[in-house]
């Protein structure tokens, strides 16, 4: 009997630090996320205030879904919509498309080009950034491979906090413009994804690794053509 009221203690007092330690790691991360979307919220700009500023290097459009046929996804259309309405401003005099090139079968960076070749940007003012593979990945690279100083960064704003947090940490001056043209399907799901993003890249910021991959300087001041392949 005293054993079996001995295992029961221990069985509920284990299940009672099972239920802390998930507590705690559930209020960091809910801890991390708020000061990420703190400090970038105070980053974030409208279109007119984003044409407004001055020695601004570049606007990074962040890669994302491409379809089969080529085809920007929804949230992809609007980020290069936006982001071609603030080059047409006179924002930034290049475009910087930062995405997903791993392999043959899927380009993201050379179907973001072509968006914004089609709607008029001139090919030399369009730089691509083939192994822009995660949001910390592209705001080390626009720095230290593109050699921007200056930035503005264009994604969807749950995204942007954490864009414009990472290049705070990295040392590189960047505003956000909001590409929220639409509502989108699974954004809950998203929401929630981010939440861990945010931490995992709060960590990085920490250690700062580099990244997959960095190779030798191409700064964006000069002709875009040099990143096509």
């Amino acid at each position: 009997m005293k054993k079996e009221i001995k295992k029961k203690k221990i069985l509920k007092i284990t299940v009672i630090a099972l239920l802390c330690a998930v507590a705690a790691g559930a209020a960091a991360l809910f801890i991390c996320s708020a000061s990420v979307v703190s400090y970038g919220r105070s980053r974030i700009i409208t279109d007119e205030k984003a044409a407004e500023l001055e020695d601004v290097d570049c606007i990074v459009v962040l890669g994302c879904l491409v379809k089969s046929d080529g085809r920007p996804s929804d949230m992809l259309y609007d980020r290069l919509v936006t982001a071609i309405g603030l080059y047409q401003s006179g924002a930034a005099p290049k475009l910087l498309m930062s995405g997903d090139h791993g392999t043959a079968e899927y380009d993201e960076v050379n179907a973001m080009k072509n968006f914004a070749v089609d709607s008029g940007v001139p090919s030399e003012d369009v730089f691509m950034d083939h192994a822009g593979f995660s949001t910390y990945e592209t705001v080390y690279r626009a720095k230290e491979v593109f050699c921007a100083k200056k930035v503005i960064i264009v994604t969807q704003e749950y995204h942007l906090y954490r864009a414009l947090y990472i290049a705070d940490r990295l040392g590189l001056e960047a505003y956000g413009v909001s590409a929220d043209l639409h509502t989108y399907r699974g954004q809950n799901v998203r929401e929630i994804r981010e939440v861990l993003a945010r931490a995992k890249d709060l960590i990085m910021c920490i250690f700062k690794p580099e990244p997959t991959y960095l190779g030798e300087a191409i700064p964006v001041s000069g002709n875009g053509d040099l990143t096509e392949g």
